[in-house]
């Protein structure tokens, strides 16, 4: 790790455990530091220990933890398709999870990172389709419930509901780390890879698998957060000065992406309270038309 990249993952982590503090004080009942350290020592009013320990605490954890899953897949998937929009939104897999990638290991074999990305766009289009008649035909009460959960929302979150996506999230992670070296080698070229011992194809359907299954543990929870995988990486990249496969500033980038995106939703706007999914959305339309202006410059 250089100077660089380890300044800014220290950073990173002051903002992420700086927000993470923001996150667990403040609200309809403000709870002081002292109250806060007390709870900690197993003391405390028990009305502020349920506030802060059941319904605070998963929150913020969760929000960091699934910051980071998205922001790695983001990372996986533009490393391996060599495009900054190869990230599981662009693609699909936060509106059918997996579908995107079974289509294209079925039907065009060979060829999947050269195809994964019309293919995961028309896939997202078809689904997307599916999911609205769904709701319309659906009742009333489902209807709401299913377009808070389509939103992307970190409302509810108990303990109760998130130790298998943990589990889930964690294995993934932990099998990203034994291939991060592969996934770096292969970002040197197929031919150079393998000359160094990589197994090209496995590891990269690895790598995708993970990214999916990041994905898709992450929407089964809170719902499709868009734009956070795209950005986390870019972002990543350009804190690494361009060091490509940087997941540590990845993970940290998704991790305070979210946890930002879900203070602003719950305290910005005030007395109302937003999805986090339309934050993110915000934020990843504001760096799409960046771009645009960017490539207009150029030419």
């Amino acid at each position: 790790m250089t100077r660089r990249v380890g300044l800014h993952t220290l950073w990173l982590l002051c903002a992420c455990a700086l927000l993470a503090y923001m996150a667990m004080t403040r609200g309809a009942l403000q709870i002081s530091s002292d109250q806060i350290w007390q709870i900690l020592l197993g003391q405390g009013a028990s009305n502020v220990k349920l506030i802060v320990l059941e319904w605070r605490l998963p929150r913020v954890l969760m929000a960091l933890l699934i910051g980071a899953a998205l922001g790695i897949s983001g990372a996986i998937f533009q490393s391996l398709l060599r495009n900054p929009l190869g990230s599981p939104d662009i693609l699909g897999f936060n509106t059918g999870a997996y579908s995107g990638v079974l289509v294209a290991l079925v039907l065009f074999n060979q060829s999947v990172t050269a195809m994964l990305i019309i293919v995961g766009i028309s896939v997202r289009a078809l689904l997307m389709a599916l999911n609205s008649w769904l709701i319309i035909s659906a009742s009333l009460e489902s209807a709401l419930s299913a377009g808070l959960w389509s939103a992307g929302s970190l409302n509810g979150i108990t303990w109760a509901k998130t130790p298998p996506v943990i589990a889930v999230l964690l294995l993934a992670l932990l099998l990203m780390a034994l291939l991060a070296r592969r996934m770096r080698l292969l970002e040197m070229g197929d031919d150079t890879a393998c000359a160094l011992g990589v197994p090209v194809e496995r590891s990269r359907m690895w790598l995708m698998l993970i990214g999916v299954v990041l994905t898709a543990a992450s929407t089964a929870l809170v719902g499709p957060i868009s734009f956070v995988a795209l950005l986390a990486p870019q972002i990543a990249r350009r804190l690494g000065g361009g060091v490509k496969g940087a997941l540590p500033l990845a993970a940290l980038c998704g991790a305070l992406l979210l946890i930002a995106a879900d203070f602003a939703a719950q305290h910005l706007f005030l007395p109302y309270q937003l999805p986090d999914g339309v934050i993110t959305v915000i934020l990843g339309g504001l760096y799409l038309i960046a771009l645009l202006v960017r490539e207009a410059r150029r030419q």
